[in-house]
């Protein structure tokens, strides 16, 4: 007599989500700061560097699968501590540096503001279109970052994954994950040696923290 077989499957459970721990570098030199940096190479200030080791403390309780940086300078010294402290490796990709503000380069928020005719907060829809005169506009900015994230994604499916570059592509990161346009992400505050871990499941990306800086009570 033949026997029924089982027809219930097991369900697969979700895959894990990959998270990204999207780290802005510290504070800069005092000179650098309140001005459109993008292509300057600058170091840290003194408060900059605490700030990079408290960053790193708080890093070494999490599970970190990989890290991938910007080759600037400041970047490189935030990340520093944490790569000493937690025995990490790296993988620099150039295109996560900072975008190039081109004219805009070196000066002031007000200086520009008054040359170009625009307040401040407008300041990225201007970066949107049409660029910063001899800069990148928004959209060759994603063109060189936008294939950086994608290989990243990629090649971490599940995992804990820290990107240590800047606010400018930090901000296009998430217009990318949240499909929102870029000057909409000048609503996030992205503070020095801040935090934004972002959540990608298969149906949406999730902010799980957004801008959370470990250093605030600790650093004068």
């Amino acid at each position: 007599m033949a026997t029924k077989k089982n027809s219930r499957r097991k369900k697969k459970s979700p895959a894990p989500a990959t998270r990204l721990l999207l780290i802005r570098h510290g504070e800069v030199e005092a000179r650098y700061q309140k001005i459109f940096g993008g292509r300057i190479d600058m170091n840290l200030s003194p408060r900059g560097k605490r700030q990079a080791k408290i960053l790193a403390d708080y890093l070494r309780a999490k599970t970190i699968d990989a890290i991938y940086a910007s080759p600037m300078k400041r970047v490189q010294q935030t990340l520093a501590p944490t790569l000493k402290m937690n025995s990490h490796t790296q993988t620099i990709f150039p295109d996560l540096r900072e975008i190039d503000f081109g004219d805009w380069t070196g000066h002031g928020w007000e200086a520009v503001r008054d040359k170009y005719k625009f307040a401040v907060h407008e300041w990225l829809h201007k970066i949107e279109d049409p660029g910063s005169p001899n800069g990148e506009s928004g959209k060759t900015f994603r063109a060189r970052v936008e294939p950086c994230l994608r290989e990243i994604i990629q090649k971490h499916p599940g995992q804990n994954v820290a990107v240590f570059c800047h606010g400018g592509v930090i901000r296009m990161i998430l217009s990318v994950l949240l499909e929102l346009p870029l000057p909409i992400t000048n609503s996030f505050e992205v503070e020095y040696a801040s935090i934004t871990q972002v959540a990608l499941h298969p149906h949406m990306a999730e902010i799980e923290l957004l801008n959370f800086t470990p250093w605030r009570d600790l650093v004068a």
